[in-house]
């Protein structure tokens, strides 16, 4: 089978909310949270809307505001769409700021890009990956499984861990985690999403012709600050399905537990928790990650090369992940040695714990103290000025891949190359034209007396003849 190397991508991040405020009444996660969407219900009439560049912006279940990127068709692409929704739902954090201050309210708005609050509840940040329906689901998911259950090493946000009666956590003691996610699942694959958390959900939503495709939902992964951490998560994840897909043989890694090996590889800092696989025998997850690492190395030396267009490179370039299986290996070795310092700007689960660990020598704290419990939530707040991870970057501290004038051109414009380019160009037009209108991620529709709708089964179609009839008809008629 030919390997999807043009793919379409996206990525979920609900955000977690919070306020302090200048008055004795604080805020609850709800009240807030509807201040925070106040001006997008108050011109679209909706707390669920398609923003400009083509992405999606809602108000999810438990207060939760969410951001799902446009389709995007290249690694790159992605982190830029990815780093324009932290600024989007910042910007509305700023408004909710000022609005708060006019009425004499004052406070500020917290928005934390992690995947877990001070009660123990956990968020997610859900991977999108466009397949291809001749792939059966079973199958895909147990050569899947071993690389994600094990990729925490590589792309995890970390977490002070504080035993909770009750919690996944409660037999395991006090200290740091390599993911956020990784006490929060339940199951390896199944149809749930919030009952019980799977590592991959099977819901048959693919968002494009489902006779041709399916859509690979991953709900494991942490919300990553460091986009170079993202990169690495998406590109490393990108290779393992491409090499399924085309049939390449890989070591059988399959876990006989994968809910009981993810939580305890999140807490081995060596690699080398035994993990007990399906064939009753016994790997190592450095052993597991080394042998994707290899494999994946090989297929990167015959992977085709995608094309490129005007717009831009349809599928991800080579250039662009032979960087992140370099770094993959990077951080391997580091668990061999036993020295982070080589990925300290890379990685964020190895950026927090080593200001973490400073911090705690410093001032000889336990890993429960609350100062250092306040440093592990601030990692994650996104404000440019104020969140910790954001200080060390403008610090020369942790290191980008996308610019910031890529960022911005993300804030508005669609991405070229896929369906989202056609969803940008009818929001553009329906909305200068105030008309009313409905969208979503396969179908664009003028409502009123004369309605007229266009589904858009193709995610890889940049142009419609049919939508461009339809608004050239607004510009004519």
């Amino acid at each position: 089978m030919t390997p999807l190397v043009r793919r379409i991508m996206g990525v979920e991040t609900e955000y977690g909310i919070t306020n302090v405020m200048d008055s004795a009444r604080r805020l609850g996660p709800d009240e807030i949270s509807r201040q925070l969407f106040a001006p997008i219900v108050e011109e679209y009439r909706s707390s669920n809307i398609y923003t400009s560049n083509g992405s999606r912006l809602y108000l999810d279940v438990g207060a939760h505001p969410e951001i799902a990127t446009a389709e995007c068709d290249s690694l790159h692409q992605l982190l830029a769409y990815d780093r324009a929704g932290d600024v989007t739902v910042h910007k509305l954090a700023t408004q909710a700021e000022e609005t708060l201050a006019e009425r004499g309210v004052g406070g500020r708005v917290y928005l934390l890009k992690n995947n877990t609050d001070s009660m123990g509840n956990s968020y997610g940040c859900h991977e999108n990956y466009l397949v291809s329906r001749d792939i059966p689901l079973k199958a895909l998911g147990a050569q899947l499984l071993p690389f994600l259950v094990t990729r925490q090493l590589i792309c995890g946000a970390g977490k002070i861990s504080i035993p909770t009666k009750g919690a996944p956590n409660e037999n395991f003691p006090a200290g740091y985690t390599m993911s956020q996610r990784a006490d929060h699942v339940w199951e390896g694959v199944s149809s749930a999403t919030t009952r019980s958390r799977p590592i991959i959900n099977t819901r048959d939503e693919p968002h494009a012709d489902s006779s041709k495709y399916r859509r690979l939902h991953v709900i494991v992964g942490d919300s990553n600050m460091s986009e170079v951490t993202t990169a690495l998560k998406i590109g490393t994840t990108l290779l393992v399905l491409e090499m399924i897909e085309a049939g390449e043989k890989l070591p059988d890694f399959e876990i006989a537990n994968e809910i009981r090996s993810i939580r305890e590889i999140a807490r081995d800092f060596s690699g080398t928790q035994p993990v007990t696989l399906r064939s009753g025998e016994t790997a190592t997850p450095l052993a597991i990650q080394r042998a994707l690492h290899e494999a994946a190395s090989k297929w990167l030396a015959k992977r085709p090369e995608p094309e490129k267009s005007n717009e831009g490179w349809l599928g991800t370039p080579n250039e662009q992940l032979r960087p992140m299986v370099a770094l993959w290996g990077k951080v391997l070795d580091c668990f061999e040695t036993g020295d982070f310092s080589p990925v300290s700007r890379d990685i964020d689960w190895v950026i927090k714990k080593t200001l973490l660990d400073r911090m705690a020598d410093r001032g000889g704290l336990e890993i429960t103290d609350p100062r250092l419990a306040q440093v592990d939530l601030t990692y994650h707040d996104i404000h440019p000025e104020r969140g910790i991870f954001n200080v060390l970057a403008k610090r020369g501290m942790a290191n980008a891949l996308v610019t910031p004038a890529t960022i911005e051109n993300a804030l508005t414009t669609a991405p070229a190359t896929t369906r989202a380019a056609v969803r940008g160009k009818f929001l553009a037009a329906v909305r200068h034209h105030a008309l009313p209108h409905t969208v979503d991620w396969m179908r664009v529709k003028i409502n009123g007396e004369q309605s007229q709708e266009v589904v858009l089964p193709d995610p890889f179609a940049n142009t419609n003849e049919l939508v461009d009839a339809m608004l050239d008809s607004l510009e004519t008629g």
